[in-house]
C-alpha cells in the first residue's frame, strides 16, 4: 500500500479554468517548499508542459483509456516517486469520458482508481444562486467520487463573492477558493488549444508566476493540503520501466492475433525535461547494462515537435537505447552515431517554412531512413516525413503530401498492426488518440501502419523498411514491448 497526498482538480465543464487552478497550485505548493508531483489527465501534451513549469518536475499523463484503468495507479504513483503532493489537472466535464464508453478515461474515473478527492472548479461568472444546485448536483451524482471542495472562478465583486457562499452553505461543500477576473493568467491558444510552453517560454513563465500568485491570494492552501493528505492509499506498485520491459508483463505481444483488416490499394533550445527521468537512470535488463552496447536513437524536439509522454524516453533508455534529443528547427545534422529516430507530435504546420529551409536536415533525415534504420513518427512526425506541407518541401521519405484543413479529428482509436514494423508484430493491439487539422493524401501506403476500428472500419499511415509513420499518437506503457522491438531493429538495422 502506497500513499501520496493528492488532489484532482476538476470541473463541470471544460472552459472553467482548471488549467489555471491546477498550475496555480503546482507553482503555489512549489513556492511554499513542497515536492510537487504534476499529472493530466487524457492524453493532452500541452498542459504537462505548463505543470512542468510550475513544479520543476516533468508532467505526466493519465490515461485510462490509452493504457488501461489498471495502469493509472503505478504510473502515477511512477510520477508522483518522492514528492509531498500530487496535483492532477482533469480532462473536459468531470464525467465525460472516452465517447460510447461510460465512465472510461473520465476525470472521474481516474479520480476512483486515485482513491483521490476531487476540487470542483466552477465558472461563476454568469451565476449566482445556481451554484448550490450545480455544485450539489456533481457531488451527489456518484457516490463513489468525493467532491471536497470547490474553487470559484471568475468571481466579479465582493457582493458576488457574498451571494455565491450564501448559496453554497446548503450544499455541503466547502469553498476552497475564490478567484476574481484576471488577464494576466490567460495563455493563447490556436487550433490545437493552448499555445506550448516551448514556443513563449518567457510569456508561460510570467503567466505561470501569476497564476500561482492568484492561487496563494485566493485559495485556502492549508485546507487544499489537508484535503490531500486524506487520499486513500493505493493498494499498487510504482511502474518501473525495466520491469515493464520483462516478457511476463508483455501478453498482448504474445496473444493470438486479431484478423487483420483489409489493406487498400496502394493509391539547441534548452534540454527537454521530457528526456531527463528524475531519480538515477532506470536499470536496464540483463545484457544491456554495458553503456558501450547502448544504441543512440534522437528524438525530436524544440518549439515544433513538443507532444512526447515522458515514458517514452525512459522505456527506450531501459530498452538499451541513449536517448539524444535533437531540435529539427536548428540543428541541420542528426546526433553523431544516430541509428534510430523518433519524431513525435508538435506543431510542424506552423513552423513548416523554417523546417523546410533546413535542407541538410531533411535530407539527413531521408539519409537515415533509406538506409533502413528504424524511425518512429507520431502525427507531426508524420507531416515532417512527407513530400511536402502545405507545397512546402518536407523530407520526402514518404510519397504523400500534407495539408491543414479546416476539419479537426479528434478522438481516441482502437486500432491493430496490419502487418510487421520496427514496433510492433503483425496483430499487436494499440488503443490511440488522433488530433488533427491536417489532411495526408494518400491516407496510407502499401503497406498501412495501422487497421483503426473505431468510429470506422479504415487502415492508416505507412510502414517501409525501417519506417513506421502514422496520425495516431499511442502510449508506449502500455505495450513496452515496442520500445524493445525499436531498439533491438535499431542494433539489427
Amino acid at each position: 500500500m502506497s500513499s501520496v497526498p493528492r488532489l484532482v482538480i476538476a470541473a463541470p465543464s471544460s472552459g472553467s479554468g482548471k488549467t489555471t487552478v491546477a498550475t496555480g497550485l503546482m507553482a503555489a505548493f512549489a513556492a511554499r517548499g513542497l515536492a510537487v508531483s504534476p499529472h493530466k489527465v487524457g492524453p493532452d501534451y500541452i498542459d504537462p508542459g505548463y505543470h512542468t513549469l510550475a513544479s520543476g518536475r516533468v508532467g505526466r499523463n493519465l490515461d485510462a483509456y490509452l493504457c488501461g484503468p489498471e495502469l493509472v495507479g503505478p504510473l502515477f504513483l511512477h510520477g508522483a516517486r518522492g514528492c509531498d503532493i500530487a496535483v492532477v489537472e482533469g480532462v473536459m466535464g468531470l464525467y465525460d469520458g472516452a465517447a460510447g464508453e461510460g465512465e472510461l478515461a473520465s476525470t472521474a474515473h481516474v479520480a476512483k482508481l486515485l482513491r483521490a478527492p476531487v476540487v470542483l472548479v466552477v465558472d461563476a461568472s454568469s451565476q449566482s444562486r445556481s451554484v448550490a444546485a450545480l455544485v450539489h448536483g456533481f457531488a451527489s451524482w456518484d457516490p463513489q467520487v468525493r467532491v471536497g471542495g470547490v474553487i470559484l472562478n471568475k468571481v466579479a465583486s465582493d457582493r458576488h463573492e457574498e451571494l455565491l457562499r450564501d448559496a453554497l452553505d446548503s450544499a455541503g461543500v466547502p469553498v476552497l477558493g475564490v478567484l476574481r477576473r484576471a488577464a494576466l493568467v490567460d495563455t493563447p491558444s490556436r487550433h490545437l488549444g493552448l499555445v506550448p510552453v516551448a514556443e513563449r517560454r518567457a510569456d508561460a513563465v510570467d503567466a505561470v508566476a501569476a497564476m500561482g500568485a492568484q492561487v496563494e491570494a485566493g485559495c485556502d492552501l492549508e485546507g487544499l493540503l489537508g484535503l490531500a493528505r486524506s487520499a486513500g492509499a493505493l493498494p499498487c506498485a510504482a511502474w518501473d520501466a525495466a520491469e515493464a520491459l520483462a516478457p511476463a508483463a508483455e501478453p498482448l505481444m504474445d496473444a493470438a492475433p486479431p484478423p487483420p483488416l483489409p489493406v487498400p490499394t496502394p493509391g539547441a533550445a534548452p534540454p527537454d525535461p521530457r528526456f531527463r527521468p528524475e531519480g538515477p537512470r532506470p536499470p536496464t535488463p540483463d545484457g544491456l547494462k554495458d553503456a558501450k552496447r547502448r544504441v543512440r536513437v534522437a528524438v525530436a524536439g524544440g518549439p515544433a515537435f513538443t507532444f512526447s509522454y515522458a515514458e517514452h524516453a525512459e522505456l527506450l533508455t531501459a530498452a538499451g537505447a541513449e536517448v539524444v534529443p535533437f531540435d529539427p528547427l536548428r540543428d541541420e545534422q542528426l546526433p553523431d552515431g544516430t541509428v534510430g529516430l523518433v519524431i513525435g507530435g508538435g506543431f510542424p504546420e506552423v513552423y513548416a517554412a523554417e523546417l523546410s529551409a533546413n535542407e541538410p536536415l531533411r535530407k539527413a533525415v531521408a539519409a537515415l531512413a533509406q538506409s533502413g534504420a528504424p524511425v518512429a513518427a507520431e502525427c507531426a512526425g508524420l507531416l515532417y516525413l512527407c513530400r511536402e506541407l502545405d507545397g512546402l518541401p518536407m523530407c520526402g521519405v514518404l510519397d504523400a503530401s500534407a495539408r491543414m484543413s479546416e476539419r479537426l479529428t479528434l478522438g481516441y482509436r482502437d486500432a491493430v498492426a496490419v502487418g510487421d514494423s520496427s514496433l510492433a508484430v503483425a496483430g499487436t493491439r494499440m488503443r490511440a488518440h488522433e488530433f488533427h487539422r491536417t489532411v495526408v493524401e494518400p491516407g496510407s501506403g502499401t503497406a498501412p501502419a495501422w487497421g483503426v476500428r473505431s468510429p470506422r472500419r479504415r487502415v492508416e499511415g505507412f510502414v517501409q523498411q525501417g519506417v513506421h509513420a502514422s496520425y495516431l499518437h499511442t502510449h508506449w506503457a502500455a505495450e513496452p514491448g515496442v520500445a524493445r522491438r525499436f531498439v533491438e531493429r535499431c542494433r539489427t538495422s
